[in-house]
């Protein structure tokens, strides 16, 4: 049950001193108003989130200078009806809600009398300035990142999309930390099922607090001991308008630069945002060259293990001589060798990230270079286990999505020990539960594996947006994740004709 606001303002002081007690960064600023200083009010509001607010420069500033012009009832007045046109001024009537916005980095204003509570935006947090995104770089398109500010986030998104249909929700998560949540959907294009999933599986929990995303993320999967993520992760605004003209929900977290996209499926996974700013054929071949690698980083290691283990016979002679002479002197099992090298490189890739930046190529260099080569030297690993483990590590960093690269870097290691065991029987094997687990994935009902499973789902018609890319003149539908009747993107304006020269 909330406390409505107090007539008298000592008793609002008291119940404020109550509960920030010890808390030295909030500053309660009693003060007198009016044009005779007749008028007791009292300010509360975070130590660095207003500055003086005597300063003739500032809005703040100005506004108490006019306070102390005006009699008791017309400051009463002036407050209930807004007549200093703050445009980020609104009446509270709970204690409560005041001190949510005041935690929230906002001056609350309390004044005797005055049966409300008085918000008042001011400059809010400190915070990290509009920035590149740093883990999806691209050659064309926009280069803006998203900031640890929910708000300006929403800003970023609206500034691409400029339609009333994009509806921004505010959600509130976390017991102790409060945290803002934004979920932004086109309301005519989106299915209002999966608005309301969402919500729902935010309201399912009850937690101290949420301080990034990736809480949300874990809280949400369906499938929560699968490796492979369920939701999009994103930096960059582009990309999270795109995915909500084609449907999709965009959950953003305060504190967080990472937005979560939703539903989502592999193909989305392993696209980016400029293969629709590219021409297709470049876009088409990128993706393939996409795909062949999230094969060889999955199997590459254990396939090798097969055949230089149980079928050698498939292997050219001079070749099989080749790897017969390169692991001469090697003291230990092909097998051992490879998992020695996979777990080397993840400590190398674990060391460089850890480290400051200009240390981080550093740890690449003497690891990749010098610990490798003085480990062929020592006949410690052969020549062969370090180019089929560093073709496959390579491959890895090909996949655009951290989250599902680590999810193929984990499930990697199953694949080295079924081909280094059981050879290509265990590869085999292994194909058949790998894709049998993407296959049971779903996210929000849509099945992991679109749109290559498409076929049986009624109503729907392939986008043309998968391993190939079509022309962008063709790529007139929608994606699954629209509703059925609003699947159409594009077409050409009656009266116009292609120009041919």
């Amino acid at each position: 049950m909330k406390t409505p606001v107090y007539g008298k303002l000592r008793a609002n002081e008291e119940w404020f001193q109550k509960r920030c007690e010890k808390c030295a960064d909030i500053k309660l600023r009693p003060m007198y108003l009016g044009d005779r200083g007749q008028v007791p009010c009292l300010a509360v509001h975070l130590e660095v989130t207003v500055g003086n607010l005597m300063l003739e420069e500032s809005m703040l500033g100005r506004m108490f200078q006019r306070f102390q012009e005006l009699g008791e009832e017309e400051l009463r007045a002036c407050l209930e009806k807004n007549e200093l046109g703050i445009s980020d001024s609104m009446p509270l009537e709970t204690l409560e809600d005041g001190m949510r916005a005041m935690l929230a980095g906002n001056l609350i204003l309390m004044v005797d009398g005055f049966e409300k509570i008085i918000k008042i935006g001011s400059k809010g947090f400190p915070t990290r300035s509009v920035s590149d995104a740093q883990s999806e770089k691209v050659l064309r398109g926009s280069n803006e990142g998203f900031s640890e500010s929910v708000k300006t986030n929403v800003a970023l998104v609206r500034k691409r999309i400029r339609s009333t249909g994009m509806k921004v929700e505010e959600i509130f998560m976390g017991e102790r930390s409060d945290t803002v949540l934004s979920l932004l959907y086109m309301e005519e294009i989106a299915y209002p099922q999966v608005v309301e999933a969402v919500k729902e599986r935010l309201n399912q929990y009850e937690i101290d607090g949420v301080l990034d995303s990736g809480i949300l993320e874990q809280l949400m999967e369906e499938n929560w001991l699968s490796p492979f993520p369920q939701f999009q992760t994103t930096e960059r605004p582009d990309l999270a308008a795109m995915e909500i003209l084609n449907g999709r929900v965009v959950l953003l977290s305060d504190n967080s630069p990472v937005a979560l996209i939703l539903p989502t499926t592999m193909n989305n996974l392993m696209s980016v945002s400029e293969d629709r700013y590219n021409r297709f054929e470049i876009a088409s071949f990128q993706r393939i060259l996409r795909y062949g690698a999230m094969l060889l980083a999955l199997m590459l290691s254990g396939v090798y293990l097969a055949v230089i283990g149980f079928h050698t016979r498939i292997l050219p002679t001079n070749l099989l001589l080749s790897f017969a002479e390169a692991r001469r002197g090697v003291p230990f099992p092909s097998l051992l060798e490879i998992l020695f090298m996979e777990v080397a490189f993840e400590l190398i890739r674990e060391a460089g990230l850890r480290m400051p930046g200009p240390l981080s190529g550093t740890i690449g260099i003497v690891g990749g270079l010098i610990i490798g080569d003085a480990a062929v030297s020592a006949n410690l690993v052969s020549p062969m286990a370090v180019v089929v483990v560093a073709l496959s590590a390579l491959s890895s960093f090909a996949i655009p999505n951290e989250e599902f690269s680590a999810a193929f870097r984990l499930v990697k290691y199953g694949f080295v020990l079924l081909g280094g065991l059981l050879g290509m029987f265990g590869i085999v094997a292994g194909c058949y539960l790998f894709l049998g687990h993407l296959s049971r994935l779903t996210s929000f009902q849509i099945p992991y594996l679109m749109p290559f499973t498409g076929e049986g789902i009624p109503g729907y018609q392939d986008e043309r947006d998968s391993l190939f890319r079509a022309p962008l003149r063709l790529l007139n539908r929608r994606p699954i994740f629209a509703r059925r009747d609003q699947r159409i993107r594009l077409r050409r304006k009656e009266g116009t004709d292609v120009c041919r020269y």
